[in-house]
């Protein structure tokens, strides 16, 4: 797996109150494939992760929405937990910035209540997702076609719903962001 992804560049875009091990061990394993990572936010410094119950680790901002560009990433990865996306959803930049990489055409990947980013962006109606189950109804009044299964590919877009699905998510992005063509 090591050196699959030399090369590649991968956006995480979080806030605040991300789900520690949705954005951690994701993370880990594409930078273990060989891609470098940055954590895109609207505020710079650093942001504190969630783990579980409480507060947990935080983590260095690499950029922030005014200084990032879809067009310079390879792939978008949207960690859950309840406090991140909600707050991005409610940032017009968040919102424009996943909007511009879902029409990309490059790979999205969102995990537990990530979707609601995408939900927020307009960019979910007929495709077919999952999420963690509180976002069933928002993402079906979204037009999307929620489905409960581990990982689920549409076109760009990858999805998962929990923690214990992470390790097929992680691997579902490698193997997406590996097809992509060096350009």
């Amino acid at each position: 797996m090591a050196g699959k992804l030399k090369g590649k560049k991968i956006a995480i875009l979080a806030t605040d109150g991300f789900e520690q091990a949705e954005l951690a061990e994701p993370r880990k394993a594409l930078e273990d494939a060989g891609a470098t990572t940055e954590i895109i936010s609207p505020k710079g410094g650093e942001i504190k992760g969630w783990k579980l119950k409480d507060w947990g680790d935080k983590v260095k901002v690499n950029r922030t929405l005014d200084e990032a560009r879809p067009s310079d990433y390879d792939a978008l990865v949207l960690p859950g937990g309840v406090i991140n996306p909600d707050h991005l959803r409610m940032e017009p930049k968040a919102v424009s910035f996943v909007k511009e990489f879902a029409q990309s055409g490059k790979p999205l990947a969102a995990i537990c209540h990530g979707p609601w980013t995408l939900v927020e962006a307009g960019v979910v109606k007929g495709r077919k997702m999952t999420s963690w189950p509180s976002l069933r109804t928002d993402l079906k009044n979204a037009g999307a076609n929620w489905v409960d299964e581990q990982v689920v590919v549409d076109e760009n877009f990858i999805t998962s719903r929990k923690p214990d699905d992470i390790p097929g998510f992680s691997q579902k992005i490698i193997e997406m962001v590996a097809d992509i063509s060096t350009s």
